[in-house]
């Protein structure tokens, strides 16, 4: 059934994106449930056949309802489409954990219009949680309204980072990692940046930052923390962009003392990806 764009709310195309992302969770479980199929992307950026599996549902499911859309999925088996909204698919983020049987892992859909996310969800299927927010509706847990924290001080703050599976000699994040382990409570490293992000909006995480993430990987991260009451942006204080060089996401009444803190390192390692300066 296709369904006509410019007659829907965010909210409408938030329930789309629920049902396509509960169908992909039901995979993932599957697939968990038996040996990992394993191939590679270059060296060490595992894919597998759960990846495949969820990808192909999701992509089928959304051009089944909006064959009009760009659908871009991490795996390749989107499509490129003339239109202004464009869905944005991570099948299994998290898959060196799903491989190692450690259940930190999501399905992430966002959609956005001309780059604005209207609709996210970020799908944990192994403990049945489902983060969702439609633009201007708020964010919610298993239905339920969620909130970003309350804490005021970085001291007191837990917060989350991420580093890349490959190319971690070139990563400037050891440098941030350390700095913010030493001025918070303490730092978490979960390897999934969907659920992060979720987890930031649920004020389990006070704030995160991360390098070099895809637009598929933040795209329903970003506005579950801005419809919970959080702050994104980048180390100058400058609107994120999907697909920017860093993303900072927090409760917002940490943010500036987080922002100031990094972009100080960043002074200090020139090979830091901040964006240029206008």
């Amino acid at each position: 059934m296709t369904i006509d764009s410019s007659a829907i709310t965010p909210k409408q195309f938030l329930g789309v994106a629920i049902e396509t992302a509960l169908e992909a969770g039901k995979i993932l479980r599957e697939e968990y449930a038996l040996p990992p199929e394993i191939s590679y992307k270059g060296d060490v950026d595992l894919v597998t056949q759960a990846d495949k599996r969820s990808e192909n549902a999701i992509v089928a499911r959304l051009a089944k309802y909006f064959p009009q859309h760009t659908i871009a999925a991490e795996e390749g088996t989107g499509h490129e489409r003339s239109s202004e909204f464009r869905w944005h698919v991570d099948p299994l983020d998290g898959t060196t954990n799903f491989a190692h049987k450690y259940p930190c892992f999501a399905v992430s859909i966002a959609l956005a219009q001309k780059g604005r996310v209207l609709a996210g969800v970020v799908y944990n299927p192994i403990y049945d949680e489902l983060f969702a927010a439609a633009r201007g509706d708020g964010a919610t847990l298993n239905g339920t309204k969620i909130a970003v924290s309350k804490n005021t001080t970085l001291a007191t703050s837990l917060l989350c980072t991420g580093f890349p599976v490959h190319k971690r000699l070139a990563s400037p994040n050891i440098h941030y990692y350390y700095d913010f382990t030493l001025r918070s409570h303490g730092v978490r490293r979960d390897g999934s940046a969907a659920l992060d992000l979720a987890n930031v909006a649920c004020g389990r995480f006070d704030g995160f930052w991360e390098f070099g993430l895809k637009p598929w990987d933040t795209g329903a991260g970003v506005l579950l923390v801005e419809e919970a009451g959080g702050k994104i942006s980048d180390f100058r204080g400058e609107a994120y962009a999907l697909g920017g060089p860093v993303v900072l996401a927090t409760n917002s009444l940490i943010h500036e003392e987080m922002r100031t803190i990094a972009f100080e390192i960043s002074q200090r390692d020139p090979n830091s990806p901040l964006q240029p300066p206008r």
